[in-house]
C-alpha cells in the first residue's frame, strides 16, 4: 500500500479545529503579515536558531502507512541543553486575553513537529514553545511545555488513529480512480477533426518527466472543435497513469466553467463506474445563503447560522458528500448540502476541494497573490493546470498584481468619521494633505489636453513632460507625462508613507468601534490602503507608478506592466500546465507576457470546410477616430448588405459603445425594416441570457445585433447552427490610447522594440479573431464574416490572420459585396 502523504497542519486542523467562521475585522491579510512577522522573530532569535526546518517522518496507524511532513517555525537548544520546537503565531487577540490554552491546534502542531524531530534525532525529551506575537501592540508572549518523546509519539499516534478512517476512504477512492481513469474511453464515437491532435499534445505535456518549473504548453485550437473535452480527457487519463494528483480547470468566465462541468458530466454518463470527484468554486458573494441587508456575505456567527459553529459540523457534511456517490459538487449541490448541514457553501467548497480530483474555478484561485488557494499553492505539488481562454490571462494577471488608491477615499473617510479629534483623524488629515500636494505636483507636470485614440496614430510617440510651479511634495522623477497623468519608475514614497502611518490607527479604530456608523466606510478604506501597500512590497522593474489628477482628486496606481515573473511562479507550483484558446497569435507574445519563453506552442488547423465560411473585407472604409463620422453611412450600408443577403441572425461588433450607438442610430433610421438588438453596458447574467435568447434557431425574420468587441458576446458565446449565420467586425480592435497603454508601449519598446504590437495591435486583433470565431461552430455550420477597415489589408495585420482565412476576399464596394454574398448563399 502506498504511503498516505499528510501535511502536519492539515492533520491537526482537520481533527482539532472547532468553532465558527468569523470575518469581523481582525486585521488584513493575516497570512502575508504572519509570514513577515515569522521572518522578523526568526531573524531576531540569533545564531543557533534554525528557522523553517522541513521535517518528515513515516508512521503507521490502522494498517495505513503515513508520511507526515511540514515545516517547523524554529528549532533551537536552550541554556539547559534541551531541544525546543518553536511554534510562532500572530494574533489580534488583546495581549491580556492571550492564554496558554486558547487554541489546541497551536500546541498540537508543535507537538507533532516535536515527535518527528525527536525520533529523527534520537532525543528522549524536548520542549515545545508557543510564541504569540500581538500584531497591534508588538507584544510577545511565550509559553513552554515539557514532553518526553514517548508522550509526543503517543499524541501523534492518537491523531493518526482518528484520521485513519478518512485516509482509508481516500486511499480506496484513489485506487478506484486510477482503475477507472486508466480505462476511460473518449466519450464520443469518434474524435472531431483536430480533437485527437489537441488531446495528444495535452497528454504528452501532462505525462512528461517533471521539471522544476513544470511543463508548459500553449495550444491554439479553432473555435468549435470541442476544446474542453479535448483537454480534460487526456489530463484525466494522465492522472490514471499516476501523473498528477489533482486537476485544476481555471477559467476567466462562468460560462466556461459550465462547459467544464458539462464535459465531466458527459464523461460520467459514458463511463457509469467512473470514480471522479469534481467541485466548482464560486465567489462567496454569489453563493452566500445569508447576506446582510446590502447583499454582502455576513460571515459573523451571531448573524449567520451557516457561519456559527461551522467547524463543528463541516466534517459531518464532508463525510456525507464524499459517501453519496455522485462526485459532482457544483454550485447547486454545494448550496443543497449547505442548507442540509447548516454550513457555509463557500467554505464547504474550499474544504471539499482537498478531497476532490478536479477543481473548477476562476483564474484568481491560482494566480491572485491574495486569494489563491494557499492550501495547495504555497508550495509545489503534483498538480495539473488547464487554463481556458488563455488569451484573457495577460490582462487579468496585470490586474491581479496592480492596485489603485484615490485621494477621495480619504476625504470620504474623514466625512464619515465626523467631527472631533482623534489619532485616526490626525493620520487621515496628514495623508489627505500629502495627496492634495501630490495632485498639485501632477497638475503642474502634466496639464490636461484633448484626448486622442489609437486609431489616430499607429506608431507616433505622444510623450510630453509639462512644467509648472515647484511642488510642495517631492515625487520621483517623471518618466512620462500626458494629459493629467504622470508615470514614475520609482515608488512615490511621499504618498505611501502617510498611508503606511494610517494603518495602525485605522486598525485600532476598527477593532475598538465595530458597531460605529462609519465602520463600513472605514473598513473599505482599510482594505484599499492595504491593497496599495501590499502592491508596493512586490513593486520592481516590472511595474510603473501612475499618478492621475482629475478635478480635486488624485489617483495613485501601481501598475503591473509585465506579469510574466508572477505567472511563471504560479505555474511552477504544478507538474504541468496547458494554456489553450482559439486565439493565441502570435505565440511569442503570449509566451513572453506569461513567463513561459521555453514553452511548446502549437497551432491546430481548422477542421471545418473552408467553403462554409464566406470571408470578405471592405478596405475602402476607415474606422480611425478622425474618419469615424465619414464612416458611419458606409458601415450602415455594408451591414444592410450583410443582413439582407439571407434571412437569419447576425452580429456586428464595434470597438466602443459610442461608435456602436452612432452607427445603430443611422442604421435604424435608414433601414427600419431590419430588426436590431443593442448590447447595453453593464449587463448582468439575466440580461446576457435575454440578449442571447433573441438569437433563436430557424428565425422567420432577420435580426442584427450590435455588440462590442472584447465584451461578453465577443467571446465565449456558442450560437451554433443557424442561431448565428454572420458577423461584421468594425475596426481592428485597438485599445483606446491612454496614458496607461502608452506606458505599456514604452515598456515593451525598451524590452524588445515591439511596444505598439504588445500594447495595441496584438490585443486588438485578438478581439477581432475572437469575434469572428462566433460564426462557425460545427462541421455543418455555414456563415459569413465581414471585416470593415482598411488596415485589414495591411501586412502587419493580415499576417495575424489564421491559416483558414487564406480565402479572404478584398472587395471594392458594397455593390460587389452584395454580389459575393448572393453567390455564397446560392453555393
Amino acid at each position: 500500500m502506498p504511503a498516505f502523504r499528510l501535511p502536519v497542519r492539515q492533520l491537526v486542523e482537520f481533527l482539532l479545529r472547532t468553532g465558527s467562521i468569523d470575518s469581523r475585522f481582525t486585521g488584513f491579510d493575516r497570512a502575508n503579515e504572519g509570514a513577515r512577522i515569522h521572518r522578523k522573530l526568526q531573524k531576531a532569535a540569533g545564531e543557533g536558531y534554525a528557522a523553517e526546518v522541513f521535517l518528515s517522518g513515516e508512521r503507521e496507524a490502522a494498517g495505513i502507512p503515513f508520511t507526515i511532513e511540514g515545516r517547523a517555525d524554529g528549532i533551537f537548544t536552550d541554556e539547559a541543553g534541551v531541544t525546543v520546537i518553536d511554534e510562532i503565531k500572530t494574533t489580534a487577540v488583546p495581549a491580556g486575553d492571550i492564554a496558554e490554552d486558547m487554541n489546541p491546534c497551536h500546541w498540537a502542531q508543535g507537538m507533532v513537529y516535536g515527535a518527528l524531530y525527536g525520533r529523527q534525532q534520537g532525543l528522549e525529551k524536548l520542549d515545545v514553545r508557543l510564541t504569540y506575537y500581538q500584531i497591534d501592540t508588538d507584544d510577545i508572549l511565550r509559553f513552554v511545555r515539557h514532553f518526553t518523546l514517548e508522550e509526543l509519539e503517543a499524541f501523534l499516534q492518537d491523531l493518526l488513529e482518528q484520521y485513519a478512517p478518512w485516509a482509508q476512504r481516500q486511499l480506496a477512492w484513489k485506487e478506484q480512480r486510477v482503475v477507472s481513469l486508466s480505462a476511460l474511453d473518449f466519450p464520443f464515437p469518434a474524435y472531431r477533426p483536430g480533437q485527437r491532435a489537441l488531446a495528444g499534445e495535452v497528454y504528452r505535456a501532462c505525462t512528461a518527466a517533471p521539471s522544476k518549473s513544470g511543463v508548459r504548453l500553449f495550444c491554439q485550437a479553432p473555435t468549435g472543435i470541442g476544446k474542453t473535452m479535448s483537454v480534460l480527457f487526456p489530463a484525466l487519463r494522465a492522472i490514471g497513469t499516476g501523473c498528477g494528483e489533482k486537476l485544476f480547470y481555471l477559467t476567466a468566465r462562468n460560462t466556461t466553467q459550465s462547459a467544464a462541468e458539462d464535459a465531466i458530466a458527459r464523461l460520467r454518463a459514458s463511463a457509469p463506474k467512473l470514480a471522479l470527484r469534481s467541485v466548482t468554486l464560486t465567489a462567496k458573494e454569489k453563493v452566500c445563503l445569508h447576506p446582510d441587508a446590502e447583499g454582502h456575505p455576513a460571515c459573523l456567527p451571531e448573524l449567520c447560522p451557516y457561519a456559527n459553529g461551522y467547524y463543528d459540523r463541516v466534517n459531518t457534511a464532508l463525510k456525507a458528500l464524499l459517501d453519496d456517490g455522485t462526485g459532482r459538487f457544483d454550485r447547486a449541490a454545494l448550496a443543497d448540502a449547505a442548507k442540509q448541514f447548516t454550513v457555509c457553501p463557500f467554505e464547504l467548497g474550499l474544504d471539499l476541494s482537498e478531497w476532490c480530483d478536479v477543481i473548477i474555478g476562476d483564474y484568481n484561485y491560482l494566480f491572485d497573490p491574495v486569494v489563491h488557494l494557499r492550501r495547495f499553492f504555497d508550495s509545489a505539488g503534483d498538480w495539473l493546470f488547464l487554463v481556458d481562454e488563455a488569451h484573457n490571462l495577460p490582462e487579468r494577471a496585470r490586474a491581479m498584481y496592480s492596485a489603485r488608491f484615490r485621494k477621495s477615499s480619504l476625504t470620504e473617510a474623514k466625512r464619515a468619521l465626523g467631527r472631533g479629534k482623534s489619532t485616526l483623524k490626525t493620520a487621515l488629515s496628514k495623508a489627505d494633505k500629502a495627496f492634495l500636494e501630490g495632485r498639485k505636483a501632477v497638475s503642474a507636470l502634466a496639464p490636461r489636453r484633448g484626448s486622442t485614440t489609437a486609431e489616430e496614430d499607429d506608431s507616433g510617440q505622444t510623450s510630453l513632460l509639462g512644467s509648472g510651479e515647484t511642488p510642495a511634495i517631492e515625487l520621483p522623477a517623471a518618466d512620462y507625462a500626458q494629459d493629467g497623468t504622470v508615470f514614475c519608475k520609482e515608488l512615490p514614497s511621499a504618498l505611501l508613507a502617510p498611508l503606511r502611518a494610517l494603518t495602525a490607527p485605522l486598525q485600532d479604530w476598527l477593532e475598538d468601534d465595530p458597531d460605529a456608523e462609519a465602520h463600513a466606510a472605514l473598513l473599505d478604506l482599510y482594505f484599499e490602503v492595504q491593497d496599495i501597500l501590499r502592491a508596493s512590497e512586490r513593486y520592481d522593474e516590472h511595474f510603473a507608478a501612475q499618478l492621475t489628477a482629475r478635478g480635486s482628486d488624485l489617483e495613485l496606481q501601481l501598475l503591473c506592466l509585465d506579469p510574466s515573473p508572477f505567472v511563471d511562479a504560479s505555474l511552477s507550483a504544478g507538474r504541468a500546465a496547458a494554456l489553450f484558446s482559439a486565439t493565441l497569435t502570435p505565440p511569442g507574445y503570449y509566451r513572453t507576457v506569461l513567463g513561459c519563453p521555453e514553452a511548446r506552442a502549437v497551432a491546430l488547423e481548422s477542421p471545418f470546410p473552408a467553403e462554409n465560411l464566406g470571408l470578405y473585407c471592405l478596405p475602402s472604409i476607415s474606422t480611425r477616430y478622425r474618419q469615424r463620422d465619414a464612416s458611419i453611412r458606409p458601415i450602415s450600408d455594408a451591414l444592410a448588405a450583410l443582413a439582407s443577403s439571407r434571412v437569419g441572425n447576425y452580429l456586428a461588433f464595434f470597438p466602443s459603445y459610442a461608435y456602436l450607438r452612432q452607427v445603430w442610430e443611422d442604421f435604424t433610421a435608414r433601414y427600419p425594416d431590419i430588426g436590431t438588438l443593442v448590447q447595453e453596458s453593464g449587463l448582468d447574467d439575466a440580461g446576457r441570457a435575454a440578449f442571447l435568447e433573441r438569437f433563436s434557431p430557424c428565425p422567420e425574420k432577420t435580426l442584427l445585433g450590435f455588440g462590442v468587441m472584447g465584451g461578453i458576446f465577443g467571446e465565449g458565446v456558442d450560437l451554433a447552427g443557424d442561431r448565428l449565420i454572420g458577423c461584421a467586425i468594425v475596426g481592428v480592435g485597438l485599445p483606446q490610447v491612454s496614458p496607461r497603454q502608452e506606458m505599456l508601449r514604452r515598456y515593451y519598446d525598451d524590452q524588445n522594440g515591439a511596444g505598439f504590437d504588445y500594447a495595441y495591435r496584438w490585443p486588438g486583433m485578438n478581439k477581432v479573431l475572437q469575434a469572428a470565431g462566433r460564426v462557425i461552430r460545427t462541421q455543418e455550420d455555414k456563415g459569413v464574416v465581414l471585416l470593415l477597415d482598411d488596415r485589414f489589408a495591411q501586412s502587419e495585420y493580415a499576417r495575424l490572420f489564421p491559416k483558414h482565412w487564406r480565402h479572404l476576399e478584398y472587395l471594392r464596394d458594397t455593390k460587389e459585396l452584395k454580389k459575393k454574398l448572393e453567390d455564397f448563399w446560392k453555393g
